[in-house]
């Protein structure tokens, strides 16, 4: 498989040498086309600072990371907005609609603001809402459908550019347990039939055991990671509530 995101002896630091916090602490993994990749760790053991530092809204103290092949540290401030446009896509815990447009007209901003062609737009905002079951809902507004609709929504508009790679942090933290299951067979399905590569974090081993291989942290360092391979996801389940209990908890302390 292709590779499509590599970092190397990534290092982030914040304060000053008298009060010097080193949040990641030379990571170095890589990711190739099409997987599903989860993130787990204690609360400060550094993945969302890490997945900050892979979206470029925080930038690396040392190191390089590579987004199929461009030096994603050496991009300039100018362009940085432009290039998360063209390249990334996010979904977030809190699902980030505008209230003032339709599902259907959230979706479409991506395209908008990567001007497509409007005459492009509806057709192409139609085709990712069937893949997503969420057809019924494109005309009414994010407070008119559920927590689960919304987070569809959201998943929509992250990948209706095709970007590298979807960046998701808990995107199951504001769901009950059925629209969370809900969502993680959409990314699943997402990952599986449209071949996008998925990076998540999250504080969840049920969430995770969607994912393909979990990277653990702790203290700013990959403590291990697994694979599913073949096994079933309630057998990969178990396995990461393993590895929870070897970081010192249970799921519960790990956020």
């Amino acid at each position: 498989m292709e590779e499509i995101l590599k970092l190397e002896h990534i290092q982030k630091f914040y304060g000053n040498q008298g009060n010097l916090t080193k949040a990641i602490n030379d990571i170095s993994f890589s990711v190739n086309t099409g997987e599903f990749v989860g993130i787990m760790g204690a609360s400060g053991s550094g993945k969302t600072t890490l997945l900050n530092c892979i979206s470029t809204i925080d930038t690396v103290s040392a190191g390089h990371i590579y987004l199929d092949g461009t030096d994603v540290t050496e991009i300039k401030e100018k362009e940085l907005a432009r290039f998360r446009r063209e390249n990334l896509g996010f979904v977030f815990q809190d699902f980030n609609l505008l209230d003032t447009l339709t599902i259907s007209e959230n979706i479409a901003l991506a395209l908008t603001i990567n001007k497509v062609p409007q005459e492009r737009i509806a057709g192409k905002v139609r085709e990712i809402a069937e893949s997503l079951n969420i057809t019924d809902i494109l005309d009414k507004y994010p407070y008119q459908v559920s927590g689960g609709q919304k987070q569809r929504c959201a998943c929509a508009r992250a990948i209706i550019n095709r970007p590298k790679l979807i960046l998701a942090d808990e995107p199951t933290g504001a769901l009950d347990s059925h629209s969370a299951q809900m969502l993680l067979s959409t990314m699943q399905s997402i990952n599986e039939q449209l071949g996008a590569t998925i990076l998540m974090v999250t504080h969840d081993a049920f969430s995770a055991s969607y994912a393909n291989r979990i990277l653990f942290l702790r203290d700013g360092m990959i403590f291990t990671e697994i694979l599913k391979g073949g096994d079933s996801r309630k057998a990969f389940f178990e396995k990461i509530l393993d590895v929870l209990t070897m970081l010192g908890g249970g799921q519960n302390d790990v956020c």
